[in-house]
């Protein structure tokens, strides 16, 4: 998303626009995107300085850390950005800071559910599907 700043009318102006994660290179191997990048953006210029407020939003998939299961789970993220004007290069480009943004808000480990169960460490039963036979997950008293 580019942003001529010589462009930007008294009353600022609205953008949408949608953009391919590959793009940005955005997919690692536990996080892929199911579709564009949907960007909104409200542009003003006062003085100096151009301002950007962004809404974006994406649907993603990855695997729990715990169960190792794909879901998917939307990301929603506002972001206010703040340029200064340059006569010289009145093109703004906002893809990197997109871009440096969503990586940010990447989860470290990724869950399905907050209260995701697992696999048992002995036999690889998806706990989240019941219980297994192994003496591992039984509970024992003493």
């Amino acid at each position: 998303m580019k942003i001529d700043a010589n462009k930007i009318p008294p009353g600022g102006s609205a953008l949408e626009e949608e953009i391919d994660a590959l793009a940005l290179d955005l997919e690692t191997d536990s996080i892929k995107f199911q579709g564009p990048i949907k960007i909104k953006a409200d542009i003003s210029k006062i003085t100096n300085t151009v301002s950007v407020s962004l809404v974006l939003s994406a649907c993603l998939r990855a695997q729990c850390s715990r169960c190792l299961n794909d879901f998917t789970f939307d990301l929603k993220k506002d972001l206010e950005l703040n340029y200064p004007v340059n006569n010289l290069n009145p093109i703004i480009e906002l893809e990197e800071d997109v871009r440096q943004d969503i990586i940010l808000d990447y989860p470290i480990k990724p869950l399905c559910k907050d209260n995701c169960k697992g696999l048992c460490p002995k036999c690889g039963k998806n706990l989240n599907e019941g219980g297994c036979s192994c003496a591992v997950t039984k509970k024992t008293s003493f």
